[in-house]
C-alpha cells in the first residue's frame, strides 16, 4: 500500500475546498453548500447547471407549536474549523438558530462525512404568544427582527416593516406597539405565553382601573415586541398635554397608583396553553357598589324613555360633562348598561363622585344632576336615571355611529409601506367626518 497523500483545507474566501488527494470537495462558505465534489478525471460530479444552493445541500421541515408546516433551506452564516489533524479535518457551518452542518474528511478515504446538529437549549425561554383580549392573541415577532437585516423603519422608530423575520410567516407585516394598545374598559389582563416545553404564562392584571386616567375609552400600551409587558397608570398618548396632572404650587395631593398584579402560570401540557389565558382572567378582583338603571328620553325616535343600552356609565371626581375624559387627579370607576340600561359599579373607594355616562348612538355625555356619595360598606340604588341628548331637531342625515370608534369606517388593505400614511389620513378622514356627522 502506497504512503497516504496529504489532507489539505483551503479557505479561499466565498469556498472552502477539502483535498485528500483521492478527492476535492469544495463548500461555499459560510452557506455550506457542496458545489463541487472532484473525483479521479472528474472535475465536478455535481450538476453545474444548477446553482450551487442546489446542489449538496440541507433542508428542514418544521412549525411553531400550533403553527402551520414549513419548508426551509438552511444556510450557515458562521464557518468554523472544529478539529485539524493530520490524519482528519472537521469543519462546520453553523445558523444563527442553533443549527449546524457538519463535513469530515480523512486521509486515504476516497469519501467524506457530514453530519448536521440541532440544538434547542432548555434553559432558555423564549415568549412567542401575547394575549391581550379573547379576540387580540397573536405569535409575534422576535426582537432581533427589529434590528437591521430583518427589520426596516419606516417614518417613526416604532414601526418596522419585517423583511426577514426569524417567523417567515411574518413576513411583509409591520410591527409597530401602537397596534396593541387597548381601552381601560377593555384592558385587565394582558401577557404572553412562552413556548414549548416550559408553557409558561406571564400576566399583568389590574384589579381596578379606578386610578388610571381618561375614563373607560382612554387608550393605553399593554404589551410590543420585546418581549414587553407594560402597566400603564398615567399616560397621555393619544390625547396630549390636556391630560396632563396639573398641581397648583401649594396645593396638597396624593393619590396611589395600583395595585397590578404579576401573575405567573404554567402547564406541561402544550394543547392548555390557552387555558394560562383564561386562568389569568380569573384573577380580577371586585368590591363596592352603586346601582341603578339608566334611559333616554329622545322625542324624535320614541315618545317614551327607551333603554340605554350598552351605555358606559361612571363615577368621577370631574363635576362637568365630559369632564371625566381629561380628569387625572382622582379615581374613576366605569362599568356597562346592560339591554335594559341597568348597572351596578362594584368596588367604589368611598367619596363623593359625579356620575357621567354616554350612550352609543347618542351625541353628547350623560351628567347626573347631583353629586353621588359612596359610603364605606354601603350600597346606593339611584333608580331610574333619563339622559335627554343633545338635539336641536329631527336627524335629517347621518354618516356612521356615534359610538366613539372608528369602527364604521372602511380601511383598505394597504401596502404595509404605506403604514404610517394610511394612518395619518385616516385619523384625519375620521375627525371630519365624526363632526358632520354629529350635525342633527
Amino acid at each position: 500500500m502506497g504512503k497516504k497523500k496529504k489532507l489539505r483545507l483551503q479557505n479561499q474566501g466565498s469556498h472552502v475546498i477539502l483535498d485528500n488527494g483521492l478527492l476535492m470537495v469544495t463548500i461555499s462558505n459560510p452557506q455550506g453548500y457542496v458545489s463541487g465534489i472532484k473525483y479521479g478525471n472528474m472535475d465536478n460530479l455535481l450538476d453545474v447547471k444548477s446553482s450551487e444552493s442546489k446542489r449538496g445541500y440541507w433542508d428542514i421541515n418544521w412549525s411553531w407549536p400550533g403553527g402551520k408546516d414549513r419548508y426551509q433551506l438552511l444556510k450557515g452564516s458562521e464557518f468554523n474549523v472544529i478539529n485539524a489533524t493530520d490524519d482528519t479535518i472537521e469543519i462546520s457551518f453553523r445558523k444563527a438558530s442553533k443549527l449546524s452542518s457538519r463535513y469530515i474528511m480523512r486521509t486515504g478515504m476516497p469519501g467524506f462525512y457530514c453530519y448536521a446538529i440541532y440544538e434547542h437549549p432548555s434553559g432558555q425561554i423564549r415568549f412567542h404568544y401575547m394575549a391581550i383580549s379573547d379576540e387580540k392573541q397573536r405569535i409575534m415577532p422576535m426582537p432581533e427582527d427589529l434590528h437591521p437585516g430583518r427589520g426596516e423603519e419606516l417614518i417613526v422608530p416604532e414601526s418596522v416593516l419585517l423583511v426577514n423575520p426569524i417567523n417567515p410567516d411574518l413576513k411583509g407585516e409591520v410591527d409597530d406597539k401602537y397596534q396593541y394598545s387597548v381601552d381601560n374598559k377593555d384592558g385587565g389582563v394582558h401577557g404572553w405565553i412562552s413556548s414549548s416545553p416550559n408553557n409558561i404564562g406571564f400576566w399583568v392584571v389590574f384589579p381596578s382601573h379606578e386610578f388610571r386616567n381618561g375614563g373607560p375609552t382612554k387608550q393605553n400600551l399593554t404589551v410590543h415586541t420585546g418581549p414587553t409587558c407594560l402597566a400603564m397608570f398615567h399616560g397621555t398618548h393619544y390625547i396630549g398635554e390636556d391630560i396632563l396632572t396639573h398641581i397648583k404650587e401649594g396645593e396638597a395631593w396624593r393619590k396611589v397608583f395600583g395595585p397590578v398584579l404579576v401573575y405567573l402560570n404554567s402547564t406541561s401540557d402544550v394543547s392548555e396553553a390557552h387555558n394560562l389565558w383564561m386562568d389569568a382572567k380569573e384573577q380580577e378582583n371586585e368590591r363596592g357598589s352603586i346601582s341603578g338603571r339608566l334611559l333616554v328620553q329622545d322625542r324624535f325616535i320614541s315618545s317614551s324613555p327607551i333603554p340605554a343600552r350598552d351605555a358606559h356609565v361612571g363615577l368621577s371626581a370631574a363635576r362637568e360633562e365630559g369632564g371625566w375624559q381629561i380628569e387625572s387627579k382622582e379615581y374613576q370607576f366605569w362599568v356597562q348598561t346592560d339591554s335594559n340600561g341597568d348597572f351596578t359599579i362594584r368596588n367604589v373607594i368611598p367619596g363623593v363622585y359625579g356620575l357621567h355616562g354616554w350612550v352609543p348612538g347618542f351625541i353628547g355625555d350623560y351628567l347626573h344632576q347631583s353629586l353621588v356619595t359612596v359610603s364605606a360598606g354601603s350600597h346606593t340604588h339611584l333608580g331610574i336615571l333619563t339622559y335627554s341628548p343633545l338635539r336641536d331637531g329631527p336627524t335629517v342625515w347621518e354618516i356612521g355611529f356615534p359610538d366613539r370608534t372608528a369602527g364604521s369606517f372602511y380601511v383598505p388593505d394597504v401596502n404595509p409601506m404605506q403604514y404610517i400614511l394610511y394612518l395619518i389620513v385616516y385619523q384625519i378622514q375620521v375627525q371630519a367626518i365624526w363632526f358632520m356627522g354629529g350635525i342633527q
